[in-house]
């Protein structure tokens, strides 16, 4: 794609917008880039535009940004954002940094998109490749911006790439040659005018452009993911705990086993694996279901699976303390994750939920908290949200800080339960993100 010369709006000044405005100069066009936040807000990619000379704004959008060939948004802009509303309404081709950055990638893509364990399946792609010598990036809402590597990484590499829906809703010609769907269940509602079929069809768009060349992967046990919606599409690749597959990988209760033209291969007992849980079998699934195909060395990802260290911020475990263990699941921003997360212990728990509510349905974990939690501390915008459905069922006290929680649970915890951080919610109510929620908890529990 020839880009040249071109004047190019970037709405979004951070991760994704500055690596979009640099990979603009490396192709020879002109970016500007425009952001609603304020300077101060958005300190760190101010001063990286400073350094590389990238002409911008803050604290709004002006006429300037209208006066482009193109515009290109951040995953982090919403998609009926005026902006971007007032562009189309103007003519102006609007796409995703995501779609920007795939037409100078000349390697091989792995899209993995989902409502639950996109993070988690793509670090480990990304290991399993570069264990297996696999010339690799982790890339898209993890490791770099897409636009980071997309012009400078060589043909025989591969890319792991997180996909948001946000992402999905300015593509035009993306294709990957790996799609991937993990699950869907609601979330981000608030984005999809509180339809869950929008969100759905959002996710959907990932396989949008795939030919028969391609492959599409999904969860054979989601009844949310209707085959009727990828119909089209010639290769699928299925994976299940439920039931055998007729190609792709499933699990039989004890062995994980990939399939590929009628002939089974057991890989690894689940009891070896690193990733231990219900839904980290389903997230190594996928994973071996696209490695079959890409021709990956089984006796190499077998061992590679007893090593991966997992995600930050996913159930990770950070102190134990007077026999109370503490775990960070500040990664859980929906009730699917919590109820996954609730799953996984079986000592009772001490659970902190709250933030900024995106929606939610707690009736989806009424059933685990009855039966795993003991007590529950809430937080944030939702915490009268959380207080009010739960107080009824289970003692519910409403804390202001998360540092607060951390105090009040050492305080409350006996010798042998789970104080567990797994908030249900987003974190922008308190937070920049969920790993500033997750590193605030982390500190706090250290400093006990």
């Amino acid at each position: 794609m020839n880009i040249n010369g071109l004047n190019i709006s970037i709405i979004g000044a951070v991760r994704s917008g500055v690596a979009a405005a640099r990979l603009c100069i490396r192709q020879g066009a002109v970016p500007f880039v425009s952001d609603y936040s304020s300077a101060e807000k958005i300190l760190p990619s101010v001063e990286a535009m400073d350094k590389a000379g990238i002409v911008y704004e803050t604290g709004g959008h002006t006429e300037r940004v209208y006066l482009c060939d193109l515009m290109v948004t951040s995953p982090g802009v919403p998609s009926d954002s005026p902006v971007l509303t007032e562009a189309k309404n103007r003519g102006i081709k609007v796409i995703s940094e995501l779609e920007f950055a795939s037409w100078f990638y000349k390697g091989t893509i792995i899209g993995i998109t989902g409502t639950n364990g996109k993070t988690t399946t793509t670090t480990l792609t990304a290991y399993l490749l570069e264990k297996c010598g696999k010339k690799v990036f982790t890339a898209g809402n993890i490791g770099y911006a897409f636009s980071e590597i997309a012009d400078t990484a060589s043909a025989d590499s591969y890319v792991a790439l997180e996909i948001s829906s946000f992402q999905l809703d300015y593509i035009d010609t993306f294709k990957p040659k790996y799609s991937m769907i993990l699950n869907i269940t609601p979330d981000h509602l608030d984005r999809y005018q509180n339809s869950f079929s929008l969100y759905s069809k959002a996710k959907f768009d990932i396989t949008r452009n795939q030919d028969d060349k391609d492959y599409f992967i999904y969860n054979a046990d989601d009844e949310n993911i209707k085959l009727d919606s990828i119909s089209k599409l010639p290769n699928k690749l299925e994976f299940s705990t439920k039931h055998k597959v007729a190609e792709g990988a499933y699990f039989d209760g004890e062995n994980l086993i990939s399939v590929s033209a009628g002939k089974e291969t057991v890989l690894i007992k689940a009891e070896l694996m690193s990733l231990k849980g219900e839904h980290n079998i389903y997230n190594v699934l996928s994973v071996l279901a696209v490695l079959n195909k890409i021709g990956v060395d089984n006796n190499c990802i077998s061992e590679a699976l007893k090593t991966f260290p997992g995600v930050e911020h996913r159930l990770e475990f950070v102190r134990e303390l007077n026999g109370v263990e503490f775990i960070n699941d500040s990664k859980a921003t929906n009730v699917d994750s919590v109820w996954y997360a609730l799953r996984s212990f079986s000592k009772p728990l001490l659970l902190i939920l709250g933030g900024k509510d995106k929606g939610n349905d707690y009736d989806r974990i009424r059933e685990p908290v009855l039966k795993n939690v003991r007590k529950i501390y809430a937080i944030g915008s939702s915490k009268e949200k959380v207080y009010n459905y739960f107080n009824p069922l289970l003692p519910v006290e409403k804390v202001e800080t998360l540092e607060d929680c951390v105090i009040k649970a050492k305080d409350d915890a006996k010798q042998g339960e789970i104080v567990l951080l797994s908030p249900a919610c987003a974190s922008f109510d308190m937070f920049s993100s969920y790993e500033h929620r997750g590193k605030v908890f982390k500190q706090a529990v250290e400093k006990l």
